[in-house]
């Protein structure tokens, strides 16, 4: 075995790259949507708060959608350079339906994305309307290609293999394959929940500050509506999404719950530490027969073990078992909040209680902590797979690729994606300090003094911002 082995460092390369990408769309699908129903209200009231916090969140979605296309960018690049074996067995699928993503969903969004960005007051009001709601849809669009590639990498279905090339037999069946609404919907719902999370928790520290409140107590309102409809949405997503990988990617979800041998009644561990060389769990706490119930619904439903297959077949079982316990934590604390904002609101308070804008405002980093660990389950549980029970890692790794050259590439990517990372929250941050109340210098319904420019990126610091307000 090579002292730097290509295989592990590839596989960290690509982690590190979509999971450094992958917080940049599902923040953006969210604020898009978010963005398109301010500028409808703005079309159908004249309100100048509406046109206020679209201004505001679409500098925002500016920076954050800038950052996801650069990061983006180099993920189709390693597919050839790390990945040859793997995407010349599957170019008869995936060549297709990458290129529909570009075709459908990212050309739409950047012939919109000019007009939202730079034709306030220079398009009709309904074109800005009709701008903003198809830079949103074309994000939804752009998700549903890349979930429907990664879910038939999950569930694979309607091709076959000859002379170890892909062969699509029925195109409806490997696009609309077994988990990809699963999918679809868990994505969708998480990018409006980082979405709202992030302008709820936003709004919380102005109206902390006394700042914009009109503006920031609109913003904060919707946003509330939002979570408590998506949070338990997500819950129940979630086990459906659950259910559909016990159906098709058993080892998968045996790793989930840390479940070593078949049995029924199985419990669900609130904590344990996987010991994979003596295939066990080391302190572990559980719930008796929990797991078995929500798999199964049965009391004493069967759930499959991970002996039930070799130790090579099997996911890291530590990585996969604590990634999901995180996920579901978070899940489960921001179903929390969102009872705790309508127990709020029934009382007349959730814009005023201290406590609860506070707690707001801590939620920001939690949603793309849920997102991170929940890439991590579902793809780290897929390995050794990259064609779930149909090609490994190992076979789709390029031949020529020394552990060398993938050190080198991986240590460059991270010192670009540094200073992406750097400058996109620069910007973002400045944005943030300046607020709302900054944004359009309208002077009365509908009219703006001035139009939206360049300019506006360039703000006095905030000392508050940086430090929490301590």
């Amino acid at each position: 075995m090579e002292a730097l082995d290509p295989l592990l460092l590839s596989r960290i390369q690509f982690a590190f790259v979509v999971s450094f990408h992958a917080l940049f769309p599902v923040f953006t699908i969210g604020l898009a949507a978010y963005i398109a129903v301010l500028e409808a209200l703005w079309y159908r009231s004249d309100s100048p708060v509406y046109r206020r916090l679209s201004e505001f969140w679409t500098k925002i979605f500016a920076v954050v959608f800038g950052m996801g296309v650069v990061s983006g960018l180099v993920m189709s690049f390693q597919f050839g350079t790390n990945w040859s074996e793997f995407s010349f067995a599957t170019a008869n699928f995936l060549g297709p339906i990458l290129s529909y993503e570009v075709l459908t969903a990212f050309f739409l969004e950047a012939v919109f994305l000019g007009i939202l960005l730079f034709g306030r007051d220079r398009v009709p009001r309904g074109t800005h309307l009709f701008a903003a709601c198809m830079v949103a849809i074309g994000t939804f669009i752009s998700s549903f290609w890349i979930l429907s590639a990664n879910s038939w990498m999950q569930t694979p279905a309607g091709f076959e293999f000859r002379d170890g090339i892909v062969h699509v037999t029925s195109w409806a069946e490997a696009i609309f394959n077994p988990s990809l609404w699963y999918r679809f919907g868990h994505m969708a719902l998480a990018s409006l929940l980082t979405a709202g999370f992030v302008v709820a928790g936003v709004s919380a520290y102005f109206l902390l500050r006394n700042r914009a409140v009109e503006t920031n107590r609109k913003a904060l309102s919707m946003t509330l509506w939002v979570l408590l409809a998506a949070a338990p949405a997500q819950v129940f997503m979630g086990d459906l999404h659950g259910l559909n990988s016990f159906e098709y990617q058993p080892t998968k979800v045996a790793a989930m719950e840390g479940n070593w041998e078949t049995r029924s009644g199985a419990p669900f561990y609130l904590f344990a530490l996987p010991d994979s060389e003596q295939e066990t769990n080391r302190f572990a706490v559980g719930i008796p027969n929990a797991a078995s119930l929500v798999l199964t619904h049965q009391w004493d439903g069967e759930v499959p073990g991970l002996k039930e297959v070799s130790a090579e077949e099997r996911p890291p079982v530590g990585i996969v078992f604590w990634s999901f316990r995180i996920m579901l934590a978070i899940g489960f604390l921001m179903l929390a909040v969102a009872a705790w904002s309508a127990w709020l609101r029934w009382r007349g308070t959730a814009l005023e209680n201290r406590r609860f804008l506070t707690t707001l405002q801590w939620m920001i980093p939690l949603p793309f902590v849920a997102v991170l660990t929940g890439w991590f389950v579902t793809e780290v549980g897929r390995s050794p797979w990259l064609i779930y029970g149909e090609m490994t890692l190992a076979e789709g790794l390029t031949p020529s690729l020394t552990g060398g050259m993938a050190l080198f590439s991986l240590i460059g990517y991270v010192l670009v994606y540094a200073v992406v990372f750097t400058a996109g929250v620069y910007y973002v941050t400045r944005i943030v300090r300046k607020g709302p109340e900054a944004v359009g210098k309208i002077d009365e319904p509908g009219h703006a003094k001035r139009p939206f420019s360049a300019a506006d990126v360039s703000f006095d610091d905030d000392p508050d911002f940086a430090t929490g307000g301590r």
